[in-house]
């Protein structure tokens, strides 16, 4: 097989993976601030990052996945001054700012584990990790690249961008910063607005804050993420993921901060995911072209025409390159879900497939064009691809138009079955709305689009109101009817 290739941020191009460790494969995986992971956006990265996890694993690697819970120190719209966005929330629901981790934490999990994400090897948090984040910072002070100043201490840009190089990730160079940053008045702390805080001085109502060597305070944002990194994976490892909006600065800190402090430079591979888009947009809160999992899966939003199960939402995201961007809209999710419930037949037609003396397709070069397919930086969409090729021959099998020997059926169902299952991580969905239930609504709106069409308005409005008594919502739209239950 093929060796593994993939894209490094680092570098800008594909390269062959090497881990650090032979037979270990240390991942980390960042995000934002612990309410924000329900955002759909942010799922995709961690339904990205989770296929990745599980073709490693399938692999034979053995991995420690680490994805960190930021729930201290990042503050509002990720400046280095203003609010903790986990106090901001707990003064605004009037809870203590750990009851405001734990409720969104929860539902951190519960919104992952629809989406059929294993969990990660470890999953620490800022506020369990002050020590480590302490002990950092006097290390890089040690090194002369940070400075205290009235409690707070600041990473010092320029004077590391002499020694080694600040901007490698992001490509951005240090003049064109400088440039574009604002000028420093004389009530700012830093020596250059380029520099980040490692650490900040807590002020009078400040909430989430701790003793350190320079007095009350708390880390600074981009600080957690490597104080946690390094403690569970060491001082240099093998991933790092995120996505595509974290890549400047807060993964460009991470670089000089983890190198600043031992020496070595932290990561050896850059993964991230892109974005996505609603209808063709942004997603904006402000323009209200936004949409949560929960809002999806339940069908309860003004922007899709149907409710869609999270298993179809996760093949609709695998169908697309992780480093793509991907368009939310009704067309193509219910494409996605046709294809969807088409493979999902395919295979559980497999098993009682009858077998001949010959096969009349080549299972083992299939075979090698998935794996060829998934080694080439985690080309899920060709993988796809591969697997409805897979589908059409089984519904010819079936259908007694095609041969297949024994031998190749062990195969096929042992493949079939590691990357539907385990590598793409999809299963079957019947306890969701149910194939029986799909199959008599398809027969209804049937006999209501044909009402429709002979203008029988009277037995057409009679179908959906009676489907509405029976808490099932029709929606009519530029593709056809479509169906949710309430």
């Amino acid at each position: 097989m093929n060796e593994l290739i993939i894209y490094n941020s680092l570098s800008g191009k594909k390269e062959v993976f090497e881990p650090i460790t032979d037979g270990f494969v240390g991942l980390y995986v960042c995000g934002p601030t612990v309410y924000n992971f329900v955002h759909l956006g942010n799922c995709r990265t961690f339904i990205s990052f989770d296929m990745v996890f599980r073709y490693l694993q399938h692999l034979g690697y053995k991995v420690r996945y680490v994805r960190n819970i930021t729930d201290a120190g990042h503050l509002e719209n990720d400046a280095e001054e203003g609010e903790d966005k986990i106090a901001k929330k707990a003064r605004l629901e009037q809870l203590e700012p750990m009851e405001i981790v734990q409720k969104y934490t929860v539902d951190f999990h519960e919104t992952l584990a629809k989406f059929n994400n294993r969990p990660p090897s470890i999953e620490p948090t800022a506020t369990g990790h002050i020590l480590e984040q302490i002990d950092m910072v006097q290390k890089i002070l040690k090194k002369g690249l940070a400075y205290e100043v009235n409690g707070s201490v600041y990473f010092d840009v320029e004077k590391y961008d002499n020694e080694a190089l600040y901007g490698e990730l992001s490509g951005r160079k240090i003049e064109e910063l400088k440039a574009g940053s604002r000028e420093l008045d004389g009530q700012d702390e830093k020596r250059s607005p380029l520099d980040f805080a490692l650490w900040k001085n807590a002020k009078p109502g400040h909430i989430m804050k701790w003793q350190s060597p320079w007095g009350l305070g708390f880390p600074g944002w981009h600080l957690e993420c490597s104080a946690m990194s390094t403690k569970y994976l060491g001082d240099q490892f093998d991933i790092h993921g995120g996505g595509m909006d974290l890549k400047f600065p807060h993964h460009e800190c991470e670089i000089a901060q983890g190198h600043a402090a031992t020496g070595v430079k932290p990561v050896r591979y850059w993964m991230h995911a892109n974005m996505l888009t609603l209808n063709g947009k942004k997603m904006s809160k402000s323009t209200g072209n936004t949409l949560l999992p929960n809002e999806l899966f339940s069908g309860e939003n003004d922007v899709l025409d149907k409710a869609f199960h999270p298993i179809v939402v996760r093949f609709f995201m695998m169908q697309a390159h992780y480093r793509s961007t991907l368009d939310f809209s009704s067309e193509a999710l219910i494409a996605a879900e046709k294809g969807f419930h088409r493979l999902m037949d395919a295979v559980s037609l497999l098993p009682d497939l009858k077998t001949g003396k010959t096969s009349s397709w080549d299972i083992d070069d299939w075979i090698k064009q998935c794996y060829q397919a998934m080694n080439d930086d985690f080309n899920t969409p060709i993988l796809i691809a591969h697997l409805f090729d897979a589908a059409k021959f089984i519904q010819s099998v079936n259908m007694n138009q095609a041969t297949l020997t024994e031998e190749d059926k062990s195969k096929l169902i042992e493949k079939i079955n590691a990357f539907v299952f385990d590598v793409l991580g999809l299963k079957l969905i019947e306890e969701s709305q149910g194939d029986e239930l799909s199959t008599v609504m398809e027969l209804v709106l049937e006999l209501r689009q044909k009402a429709r069409e002979n203008k029988d308005w009277t037995t057409s409005d009679a179908i959906r109101d009676k489907l509405n008594e029976a808490g099932i919502l029709v929606k009519d739209g530029a593709e056809g009817a479509s169906w949710s239950k309430e």
